[in-house]
């Protein structure tokens, strides 16, 4: 009898248990912010390891906003470059490369990655902040 209710409630426990969902890794449209009082141009940006979430937005001047761009997946942490003009030639500025590795996805949302110049010397760029615009609705 000992053996019958031990069964029954190893059996009753396993099916009680749910699988726990999990939110969708995105889509995620992203834009960028420029906060230097400097203009971003050829500006491109990487947010996860997947090979198609790389895109080229363009020029952002000083203070604006670029549209939105579509990313399979996206993180907290991104990697963006741009084009500056420093003394009348353009030169590379970076965040640098991102390890993806441990990061949380952003989910399917529309987020504004803020960036500004970090380091003039060094040519580094820095994200400042990472805003959730609002939930991204698919039809």
């Amino acid at each position: 009898m000992k053996k019958f209710i031990i069964i029954s409630l190893l059996i009753l426990s396993v099916f009680a248990c749910k699988k726990k969902e999990f939110s969708p890794e995105g889509p995620t449209d992203v834009r960028i912010r420029n906060k230097s009082d400097l203009t971003f141009e050829e500006v491109t940006v990487i947010t996860s390891e997947k090979v198609g979430d790389t895109v080229t937005i363009g020029n952002i001047s000083n203070g604006s906003t670029s549209d939105y761009s579509r990313f399979t997946k996206a993180y907290p942490k991104a990697e963006v470059s741009a084009m500056i003009n420093v003394s009348g030639s353009l030169v590379k500025f970076s965040t640098g490369p991102v390890s993806y590795t441990y990061l949380q996805y952003i989910g399917r949302d529309r987020i504004t990655y803020e960036i500004y110049i970090s380091n003039m010397t060094n040519r580094e760029l820095s994200i400042s902040d990472v805003i959730e615009d609002e939930a991204l609705v698919l039809k």
